[in-house]
């Protein structure tokens, strides 16, 4: 198949781009300085002149603080951008791919999210989020939305690095223990995303999130580990000492009962992962 892969330049585009190479495909790879996806009649041109069979969007606003500030440029992005590439998908009779996060839910919960569960987003970072999700929906455009969480990988700024650089730098951490949610592998989202299209998986919404959860200090124990530090000391601390801009889910836990309807298998454990991850993401850290 030939895939185009708009925001080929970040942590999960590269990994895109990388898995479906190696899996044989033929990938038309954008960055964000390639293709502004804002731009309706640059992404139509794009994909109809790539005759592509999928378009996977990876490009998005994700600077959450960020956002609480400047939302109209997020929405650009993340729900106009997103339109206008689905849109682009289906007039070129395209697969559409569509990243979104847990972020579009309010993080309330104490069951994992289902796919159908109503979104509920308490950020202008979700809530461009959720309205481009509602965008393509809307658009008719054959399309898988994945949300994702919690991601790290080799080929950006990722939790685990900057645990690792701050330990080295500080000699201590301070982690919060009241955020719970399931750390996940930029390339295994990546490979989820390929099987799902290869398995011709129906249109609608997967949960791409590693198996289990943690808290991000539990996360930061294991990531502090794997780097060898066992010289620095991680301590649990509660959100109220983090005040942040933009409010972060207490329960980023996510379902995925829609991959089994669709005969595709989940990605595995995080700490498996994380054990399988962990020198490629923190030999670039």
């Amino acid at each position: 198949m030939r895939w185009v892969v708009a925001g080929a330049g970040g942590m999960l585009g590269t990994d895109v781009v990388d898995v479906l190479g190696g899996a044989g495909h033929e990938v038309v790879a954008l960055t964000r300085a390639q293709l502004d996806v804002t731009d309706a009649a640059a992404a139509r041109a794009v994909v109809r002149e790539a005759a592509a069979d999928v378009v996977l969007n990876a490009t998005a606003y994700t600077a959450v603080d960020a956002a609480e500030t400047d939302e109209a440029t997020a929405f650009a992005v993340n729900a106009v951008g997103a339109r206008n590439l689905a849109d682009a998908a289906r007039a070129a009779g395209a697969r559409y791919v569509h990243v979104s996060t847990d972020y579009v839910f309010d993080g309330t919960a104490t069951e994992p999210y289902a796919e159908d569960a109503p979104v509920a987003p308490r950020s202008a970072y979700g809530r461009t989020k959720a309205a481009g999700e509602w965008a393509v929906r809307a658009g008719g455009a054959d399309a898988l939305v994945l949300r994702t969480a919690w991601l790290y990988g080799a080929h950006g700024g990722c939790f685990p690095k900057t645990m690792v650089r701050f330990g080295r730098e500080r000699g201590a951490l301070s982690v919060v223990d009241d955020q719970v949610g399931q750390p996940t592998w930029t390339r295994d989202v990546a490979d989820l995303a390929l099987r799902l299209v290869e398995a011709a998986a129906p249109a609608g919404t997967y949960h791409a999130v590693s198996a289990g959860r943690c808290s991000w200090f539990e996360f930061a124990r294991t990531v502090v580990a794997s780097a060898g530090l066992g010289d620095v000391e991680v301590k649990p601390v509660t959100s109220a000492e983090f005040v942040r801009p933009a409010p972060r889910p207490a329960f980023s836990v996510l379902g995925t009962a829609a991959l089994a309807a669709a005969g595709v298998e989940p990605i595995g454990d995080w700490e498996d992962r994380w054990r399988v991850a962990a020198g490629e993401v923190l030999g670039r850290a």
